[in-house]
């Protein structure tokens, strides 16, 4: 069980039937509960909640007010027939909702060494994530979507239920990935993308809108799409005539930046 030198101060709450490593740090006003182990390098910060039966290992860190439901596994080793046991990490932000039988795996050397969450994330029920994922922040999965090893998911992206993303995929800042989708390509950012094997349907119409873009750069976000992915144009054409056309456009640019600098090629 815990040793009370390892915790802040006594308004935290730890199950009588958790299994606490000595070494773990345990942050003020956590709540640990029932059969839930926590091995010798897991650091928690303030007010983290573990419901019951979560299983934390390895070198994992947990910010601040992260709630984890039951039967979650995090910081396990990797499914990575390379892996030796080589000294890797987790780290999930702070705010995090980490649902049911999800399960985040550390990373490997090869791949960074790093499996990283961000702020404020929301991981629905039997979402899995793979060794060396870097997620950026308020990022939702919803149930079952699964994140092959090394994928990087940028801030404010949907991936929908049952998808699948290929290892070494990115999926852009707000993108859309759509229910039962399979993308083994760049996901666009601000698009929405959908299907087995996943295609690209423009840009997210709803999503900027709920997310308080301006008319007008919506109407640039549009055009841009429209050149990319229906004017009959090559990605190298597409990209031209996009920076001829628009100008002094953030986001358009991170849309061309994103294109420019992918190495698996994006979905068109």
């Amino acid at each position: 069980m815990m040793s009370a030198a390892s915790i802040e101060n006594s308004s935290t709450q730890i199950h009588s039937s958790a299994v606490i490593s000595p070494r773990a740090q345990i942050g003020a006003g956590c709540r640990i509960g029932p059969y839930t182990v926590i091995g010798d390098e897991v650091v928690l910060g303030k007010g983290v909640i573990i419901d019951s039966h979560g299983v934390i290992d390895g070198r994992t860190r947990i910010g601040d007010e992260a709630h984890i439901y039951p039967f979650v596994s995090i910081g396990l080793p990797p499914q990575d027939l390379k892996f030796a046991g080589e000294e890797t990490e987790t780290v999930i932000g702070s705010r995090t909702c980490i649902r049911e039988f999800v399960t985040i795996h550390r990373g490997t050397t090869g791949g960074g060494g790093l499996t990283k969450i961000g702020d404020d994330c929301f991981l629905m029920a039997q979402a899995h994530i793979a060794h060396d994922c870097l997620i950026g922040n308020h990022v939702i999965m919803a149930n079952a979507a699964t994140l092959a090893g090394h994928v990087t998911v940028y801030d404010g992206a949907n991936i929908g239920a049952y998808s699948g993303v290929h290892q070494f995929c990115r999926v852009g800042r707000e993108a859309y990935v759509g229910g039962y989708s399979v993308v083994v390509k760049d996901a666009l950012p601000f698009a929405l993308t959908v299907g087995n094997h996943a295609k690209c349907y423009g840009l997210n119409k709803v999503g900027v809108r709920r997310r308080g873009y301006s008319k007008e750069t919506i109407a640039a976000l549009h055009h841009a799409f429209h050149l990319l992915l229906s004017a009959r144009l090559n990605t190298t054409q597409a990209v031209e005539r996009i920076r001829e056309e628009i100008r002094d456009v953030p986001e358009v640019e991170e849309v061309v930046q994103f294109v420019e600098s992918s190495t698996r090629g994006v979905v068109k």
